[in-house]
């Protein structure tokens, strides 16, 4: 009542002292940008939480464990891979530094035309046409015998048989040795005149059918193999044993009930099963179908001949041999890219399956 009289008189209220009234330094909170001094102190205290909550998180305390590593792979992996690809569009050889003035693709060419034109048309057969029919050869021959042997292996052992455990070591055992121990055990064995495969030929009256295993060349690329599969055929019974273990025991009493015999059985439902199996099985032994370098330099050195060499041995000699650094490089990316030709798709499978 007060106050409207007041204001029918034209006198303004004087504000009390228990009356709420803007301080005198509320202008002084007032920031350039229309803020408060509130505003901006709220603001450091959630971008101060959110600093804290970042240091504590699992990522960033699990740094000093990973970061580490992944640095060294990315410098001497990837870092490698990608010097090396810029060394092959160079034409550096000999002693000397390279230079990075002048790429080009032109060593790819020379490669992929002494392929085409010296090997799949006329001409001779250059040593580029032999080491890639080669690999090539190796990597799919002796991956699929090394799964044919492994599959019939694992198929043997699942039967129940005595002494499961016994035969299961002593079929893996191989592949726990070194590429150079089994090549110089292989040597021995291909020996024609004091190697057990040509004594024990002898010895059973089939001595006509010895050979030069690893000096004819008709034979040298099938010894290779056969000394390979021999090593890594148990780790694809062991792949596949896994496999085989995992099928319901039903389903072998129900291919039993409907009169199915025992290939009939694994052929038609029991194999198909296996293609999991196969799949990591397969890319594994690729690998070290590529791997196999070390093999093939304690057998025959770095010049094993036409009908036995690799792209891995060829890159030796073009890389250290002749000091032919950029062709050497241009090889290496060869076999790279088979390599990563092998390893993609497996990849890519399993990350649409979710198990990456």
């Amino acid at each position: 009542m007060r106050s409207r009289i007041l204001r029918v008189l034209g006198r303004d209220e004087q504000p009390r002292a228990g009356d709420d009234q803007p301080r005198a330094d509320d202008d002084a909170d007032l920031r350039a940008d229309g803020g408060t001094t509130a505003d901006s102190a709220t603001t450091s205290a959630d971008a101060a939480s959110r600093a804290r909550r970042l240091w504590n998180s699992e990522f960033v305390q699990s740094m000093p464990f990973w970061l580490p590593a992944s640095l060294l792979v990315a410098l001497f992996v990837y870092g490698a891979i990608g010097w090396n690809f810029l060394i092959s569009l160079t034409d550096w050889s000999g002693l000397r530094q390279p230079t990075y003035s002048n790429l080009d693709f032109e060593l790819y060419g020379r490669f992929f035309n002494s392929v085409w034109e010296g090997g799949l048309l006329t001409g001779p057969h250059t040593q580029e046409y032999w080491a890639l029919r080669n690999t090539l050869v190796l990597l799919v021959v002796f991956t699929v015998a090394a799964l044919v042997v492994g599959l019939l292996l694992a198929i043997l052992v699942d039967r129940n048989i005595r002494f499961e455990n016994t035969f299961r070591t002593i079929y893996l055992l191989p592949m726990s040795l070194s590429f150079v121990v089994t090549a110089i055990f292989w040597s021995w064995m291909y020996n024609p005149s004091s190697g057990m495969i040509n004594e024990v030929l002898r010895f059973v009256g089939l001595g006509g059918l010895t050979q030069q295993w690893i000096s004819d060349p008709q034979f040298k690329l099938f010894a290779v193999m056969f000394a390979l599969i021999w090593q890594f055929s148990g780790y694809a019974m062991v792949v596949y044993l896994a496999g085989l273990r995992a099928i319901p025991d039903a389903q072998y009493e129900a291919a039993k009930v409907d009169g199915a015999g025992l290939l009939k059985m694994y052929w038609r439902i029991i194999v198909p099963q296996l293609r999991a199996s196969t799949t990591s099985a397969a890319v594994v032994l690729m690998v070290f179908a590529l791997k196999a370098f070390d093999f093939l330099f304690v057998m025959f050195g770095t010049r094993p001949g036409p009908s036995a060499d690799i792209l891995a041995m060829m890159m030796y000699r073009e890389s250290f041999g002749v000091t032919n650094w950029a062709y050497g490089s241009t090889i290496a990316m060869v076999l790279f890219v088979l390599a990563l030709g092998v390893i993609a798709p497996y990849l890519y499978v399993q990350f649409k399956r979710g198990d990456l």
